[in-house]
């Protein structure tokens, strides 16, 4: 296992050809499908590799980081290639402007179809963040059933807030932590997943005065099994 007890076996050096998809070029940013297990940005150990370096080495150019992905989770990140898009892009994140939607396998049969969580989350250190009513921060996230199994609910989950692992911290508040989350929930029992199956599935930002979609493709084990690690 990986020196860090919260994330999985640790990934082989980044091969951008195989492993990141760019899924849009635009004179001002790049949309990029990032895989599982592959930090946004760089880490403590500078030795790591992380998404934005590779990219700028491959690329011969510098990007702007707009905002992140949590290293264990895969989809959709944006970068800006130059400043003023940077400041355009970021503010339109902080202002709640950009549409948001993952996808998540949450442990358990959800008996809903449809669900508002409105709880506010606070830092409770060690990394973990966490549902708290004293001092947290306003924090909502809309989870909309997709299917279910025996054992497990594909959701849609929409958060118009942006908190440190917030689709992660309301899953859990649910009852139903999302699969391979070895930060919230039974460690032996998250431990036996690959991945943390959390997906960054669909974002719509305002460029240029206009609303622009962008998709990632699916992950194998959305939908179906969530696939055991060996």
């Amino acid at each position: 296992m990986s020196a860090d007890p919260t994330t999985h076996d640790a990934p082989a050096p980044i091969d951008l050809a195989a492993d990141a998809r760019v899924v849009a070029e635009e004179p001002g940013f790049l949309v990029i499908d990032k895989p599982a297990g592959i930090a946004t940005i760089p880490e403590r150990d500078l030795g790591a590799p992380s998404l934005v370096r590779a990219l700028e080495a491959a690329r011969g150019e510098r990007l702007f980081v707009v905002h992140r992905l949590d290293k264990e989770v895969s989809g959709l990140v944006v970068f800006a290639r130059d400043a003023a898009t940077h400041r355009t892009l970021s503010m339109a994140f902080e202002h709640r402007d950009v549409e948001k939607t993952y996808l998540a396998v949450l442990h358990g049969t959800l008996p809903w179809d449809e669900r508002l969580v409105d709880a506010p989350i606070a830092a409770f250190g060690s990394g973990r963040m966490g549902v708290r009513a004293r001092d947290g921060k306003p924090s909502q996230t809309r989870f909309r059933v997709q299917s279910r199994t025996p054992d497990t609910t594909l959701v849609e989950a929409h958060p118009t807030t942006g908190r440190r692992h917030q689709i992660r911290v309301h899953a859990y508040h649910l009852g139903h932590p999302i699969v391979g989350d070895l930060r919230y929930g039974d460690r032996t029992v998250q431990g036996r997943y690959e991945r943390l199956y959390l997906h960054a599935w669909r974002l719509t930002l305002p460029v240029g005065g206009m609303r622009q979609a962008f998709e990632a493709s699916v992950p194998e084990g959305f939908g179906g099994a969530p696939t055991v690690a060996r």
